[in-house]
This record gives C-alpha cells, sequence and structure tokens, in this order.
C-alpha cells in the first residue's frame, strides 16, 4: 500500500507540473506581464549538473550536492549489508 501511495503522489507531482507550465504558456501568449526564467538539475549517477538564469540556481546547486552525498552514502551503507 505504501509503495502505490508513493507511484499515486509521484503521478501527481508530474500532472501538476505540466498544469502549471501549460498555465505559464497561456499567460505569456495572452499578453500578460510575465517574466521568463528557468533553470533545472540534472544528475547523472551521482555528479549533478546545474544550470538556470535565476537566484534559485544557487539553491538548486546546494540541493543538488546534498542528493549527491545521500546517493553516495545509500551506495556505500549498502555494500555493508
Amino acid at each position: 500500500m505504501r509503495g502505490e501511495l508513493l507511484i499515486i503522489a509521484g503521478i501527481a507531482m508530474i500532472f501538476i507540473g505540466f498544469l502549471l507550465v501549460f498555465i505559464g504558456t497561456l499567460m505569456a501568449a495572452t499578453g500578460g506581464e510575465a517574466e521568463v526564467e528557468g533553470g533545472g538539475v540534472i544528475m547523472i549517477g551521482p555528479i549533478p549538473i546545474v544550470f538556470g538564469t535565476q537566484r534559485g540556481a544557487t539553491l538548486a546547486m546546494i540541493l543538488a550536492i546534498i542528493l549527491m552525498l545521500l546517493w553516495i552514502f545509500m551506495a556505500l551503507l549498502s555494500r555493508r549489508v
């Protein structure tokens, strides 16, 4: 049951993300004042690649480093078992 709940939550988050992108696109297309900024994090194994045009890229970099360290810790922990 717990796994099914996580799958449903993940799918819901993906749909919410698509919905937010769609709404943002509609707002920009209708002439509303919209400032376009973007960024993201790509995790290739434990190595984070951070890019962006906003201040949030620094936060994304910090979170990516934390994820990288967590990934390494979990990999080392799984070898002990």
